[in-house]
């Protein structure tokens, strides 16, 4: 039997089908089918380098004006969608954004005394 042949057999069973494969071949051999896959997981984590961060306003701190004006310069909102972002701190200001936008955001906040996290 062919490696072909074998994959196409195996497309053909059902989840409960190789489910018992999977069982029959870790005992048949002595393996665990689970250690490879999370090891294989855990290493093309450490090689994915993160590329997309989220900015999160954790606080608005003492002087809440400067903070609202700061949200509105870099999210683009109005008075009121600013100040209600503000008010319901911790909220994410800014997501899916490049490393060095995130630290400028986060760096604008923080000067004028918010609260501010980059995930």
């Amino acid at each position: 039997m062919t490696q072909e042949q074998i994959l196409d057999a195996i497309k053909e069973m059902t989840v409960l089908q190789l489910n018992d494969l999977v069982k029959a071949i870790e005992e048949e051999f002595g393996v665990t089918a689970a250690a490879p896959v999370a090891a294989a997981a855990g290493g093309a984590a450490v090689e994915e380098e993160q590329t997309e961060f989220d900015v999160i306003l954790t606080s608005a701190g003492d002087q809440k004006i400067k903070v609202i004006k700061a949200v509105r310069e870099v999210t683009g909102l109005g008075l009121k969608e600013a100040k209600a972002l503000v008010d319901e701190a911790p909220k994410a200001l800014k997501e899916g954004v490049s490393k060095e936008d995130a630290e400028e955001i986060k760096g604008k906040l923080e000067e004028v005394g918010a609260g501010v996290e980059v995930k």
